[in-house]
Formats: structure tokens, C-alpha cells, sequence
């Protein structure tokens, strides 16, 4: 079974999630869910960008903290998880928000920031060590621009 790790032309979709000034793409096909935040234990040893575990569905799930992966100092405002199905795993990416569901013109992803962009070296090479699965989804995102926000609905405006 092969898993697909960018956009394509059949499947331009993504999710857009903020990390402070920033609104992020991140491929639909690996968002299971997102939620609001829930309670996060520590883990001992773990690098700094990962929070703990949370316990998602009955299952401890790793929080990766993307404002911490980029570079970003914490908003403290990490309020939503986004949560990545990574081959039969799961991962959850804690943001400041979900702003909804965009589809991008398959022409343009390539012109579009990497995510990553920012990242630093040490993280990218400690997130592709312990989880080259997850490397992949974020490689494949994208950090969109200021203008696009404004084209994504808003999930609390119709109700």
C-alpha cells in the first residue's frame, strides 16, 4: 500500500490551520479530525517541539506543538489539535486555530511556501529520526498567503 504525501491535481484540498501570524495548508487526505485542546502529559526525553501525549479515542497520541517545529515562539494560545493519520498511527499537531477547508488551484501548490521553510535544521532532523512518516505530511504542506485566509469559510458563521 502506498501513501500519498503532497497534493495532487485529483485532490487539491487542505485544511487550513493558524500558528500565530501564519495560515497553514495541510493536505486533507491526512487530517482525521481536529478538536479542541485536550489535557497533554509530559514525556521524559521527548524533544521540545513534542508536548506529551494525549489521549485521543482511547489511544495515547504524540502533540507535536507546530508553532515549536517552525521556529515560532508559543502563542500560548495552542487551543485546537489537528490530528494526522500517518500510515496506521496517529499524530496531533497542537495550533492556535482551524480556519477552515480550501481547495488550492493544483497549479499553484508548487509556488506556494514549503511549511518547513522556517524550520530549524535541528528539528526537521529530529522530527525525519524518530518519524519520517510525519516529515513527509509536513514537507507536503504549506504556509499559505495573507490574502488566502480570506477565501476559507469560517465554521462558525453558518450554524
Amino acid at each position: 500500500m502506498s501513501i500519498r504525501y503532497t497534493f495532487s491535481a485529483s485532490d487539491s484540498t487542505a485544511v487550513v490551520v493558524t500558528i500565530g501570524p501564519h495560515a497553514c495548508a495541510i493536505p486533507i487526505a491526512h487530517v482525521t479530525e481536529t478538536m479542541r485542546q485536550l489535557r497533554v502529559e509530559p514525556m521524559v526525553g521527548a524533544p521540545s517541539f513534542v508536548r506529551g501525549l494525549s489521549v485521543i479515542r482511547g489511544v495515547p497520541v504524540p502533540v507535536v506543538d507546530l508553532a515549536a517545529v517552525l521556529g515560532l515562539p508559543s502563542s500560548g494560545s495552542l487551543s485546537r489539535l489537528v490530528v494526522l493519520g500517518i500510515g496506521s498511527r496517529r499524530v496531533a499537531l497542537a495550533v492556535d486555530g482551524v480556519a477552515g477547508v480550501i481547495s488550492i488551484d493544483a497549479a499553484t501548490i508548487p509556488a506556494i511556501a514549503p511549511l518547513l521553510r522556517s524550520a530549524s535544521a535541528d528539528a526537521i532532523t529530529a522530527i525525519g529520526t524518530l518519524d519520517k512518516q510525519l516529515l513527509f505530511v509536513l514537507e507536503a504542506s504549506r504556509i499559505l498567503p495573507d490574502q488566502t485566509i480570506e477565501v476559507v469559510p469560517d465554521p462558525g458563521a453558518s450554524t
